[in-house]
C-alpha cells in the first residue's frame, strides 16, 4: 500500500482496552471504559447521550453534571467497516493531527472503537458552509492540515486508485431482497461500466498535477464542528485520512455542501463562491508553507480546475462506499438510494466538467 502515516517523534502512545463494547448494550460498555479513563466519575451519575448524524458508527457522548464540560465521546464501530476503513491508518492519521493541534485529545482505543475528547461547538449544515465567514475558516484549517509535513524526508503518494480498486473488488453482485436486487440491477452501472469509468479516472486525474498532502478525506458538514465564541472550525472523525490529491480533498468538501440525508446537487458551490473560498485556501496554504501568500489568479483558477474534476473521484469513491453499505451496515439509512444518486452524479458532472481545462 503507497500510504504510510509517519508519526511524529515523541508522540504520546494511545492506551489500547482489551474490550468491546456492544451496541445493544452500550452504556455498560461505556461505563467500563471510563472506569479506566475517568476512575473519578461515579457510574450512577454518568449521563450517556446517543448523536445521530453519523451513517457508519455509533457515537455515545458521556459526561457528569449538567454543564458538559468535559464529555467522553465512544465511537463503536459500525459493523463490516473494517471493510472500508484501515483502524491502524486511521489511528495514526488521529495522533499526527492531534500533534499538530488539528485533532482532539485521543483518551484510548479498544477493540471495536475508539473514545475521544468532545469538541465544543455546533456541527454544521449546508446552509452554513457557504457563509463566507465560516467558509473562511474552513479554508485556512484545511490549508493547515494540507501543509503539515511528511516525516523523515518521505515523499507521499496517494492511495485513492489503490482504495477505490479494493472498494470495488467488494460490491455486491446482488442482494436477497428481490425489490433490492431489481433496483440494484436497473439503477446501478453494471461492473464493467464501473471498471472502464476507474481506468479513464486514474488516467487523467493522476495527469493534472494536483499536491498530494495529509487529507481528512470526508470533510461533510457535519464533520466540521464551529465554535462561534471562538470564532473557529475543527474537523472531526479521520477513518477516512491519509495521502490523497489535494484537489480531491476540496472538491470533496464541495461536493458535501449538498448534504447527505436529503441531498440536493443545487446546493454545489457557485463558481464565484469556489474562487473566494480558493482564494483563502491559498493564502493560507502558502503561510502554513512558509511561502509569501501572495496569490495569482492563475494560481486560484488552476486550483478551480483541479478541484471539479477531481470531484468526480468523490463521488465515484463513495457510490462504491454507498454501495458495500447497502450490503453490510445495520444502520437504517437508503445506502442504496445513495449510491445511485452519488453515481448518477458522477456521470452528469464528468460532461460539465469536460471543457474545463488547465490554464497555460
Amino acid at each position: 500500500m503507497a500510504n504510510y502515516i509517519h508519526l511524529p517523534p515523541g508522540s504520546p502512545e494511545v492506551p489500547k482496552l482489551n474490550m468491546s463494547v456492544l451496541e445493544a448494550g452500550y452504556r455498560d460498555g461505556a461505563l467500563r471504559l471510563l472506569s479506566e479513563i475517568r476512575p473519578a466519575w461515579k457510574p450512577e451519575e454518568v449521563t450517556t447521550q446517543v448523536f445521530t448524524d453519523g451513517i457508519t458508527n455509533k457515537l455515545v457522548g458521556c459526561y457528569v453534571g449538567d454543564t458538559m464540560e468535559d464529555v467522553v465521546l465512544v465511537r463503536i464501530y459500525g459493523n463490516k467497516t473494517e471493510l472500508l476503513v484501515d483502524r491502524d491508518e486511521e489511528l495514526k492519521s488521529f495522533r499526527v493531527l492531534q500533534s499538530h493541534g488539528c485533532a482532539p485529545q485521543l483518551y484510548c482505543t479498544f477493540n471495536n472503537g475508539l473514545c475521544y475528547e468532545f469538541m465544543q461547538g455546533d456541527a454544521l449544515d449546508p446552509k452554513h458552509v457557504c457563509n463566507p465567514t465560516i467558509f473562511r475558516l474552513i479554508a485556512r484549517q484545511l490549508a493547515k492540515i494540507h501543509a503539515i509535513h511528511a516525516h523523515n524526508g518521505w515523499i507521499p503518494k496517494s492511495n485513492l486508485w489503490f482504495k477505490m480498486k479494493r472498494y470495488f473488488s467488494l460490491i455486491p453482485k446482488e442482494f436477497e431482497d428481490s425489490t433490492v436486487n431489481k433496483r440494484f440491477l436497473q439503477d446501478v452501472p453494471s461492473p464493467q461500466i464501473l471498471e472502464q469509468e476507474m481506468s479513464w479516472m486514474k488516467e487523467f486525474l493522476s495527469n493534472l498535477r494536483s499536491p498530494v498532502v495529509l487529507c481528512h478525506n470526508d470533510l461533510l458538514c457535519k464533520n466540521i464542528i464551529y465554535n462561534e465564541k471562538q470564532r473557529d472550525v475543527q474537523f472531526i472523525d479521520y477513518e477516512y485520512s491519509g495521502y490523497n490529491y489535494q484537489a480531491y480533498d476540496i472538491g470533496n468538501h464541495f461536493n458535501e455542501f449538498a448534504g447527505v440525508n436529503e441531498v440536493d446537487y443545487t446546493l454545489y458551490p457557485s463558481r464565484e463562491l469556489q474562487l473566494q473560498w480558493l482564494q483563502s485556501y491559498l493564502e493560507a496554504y502558502k503561510e502554513y508553507k512558509g511561502f509569501s501568500a501572495d496569490v495569482t489568479e492563475k494560481e486560484v483558477e488552476t486550483l478551480y480546475v483541479q478541484v471539479n474534476q477531481f470531484a468526480l473521484a468523490s463521488h465515484f469513491f463513495w457510490g462504491l462506499w454507498a454501495l458495500i453499505q447497502a450490503k453490510y451496515s445495520k444502520i437504517d439509512f437508503d445506502f442504496l438510494g445513495y449510491a445511485i444518486v452519488r453515481l448518477n452524479q458522477y456521470f452528469k458532472m464528468k460532461q460539465e466538467t469536460a471543457s474545463l481545462t488547465l490554464p497555460k
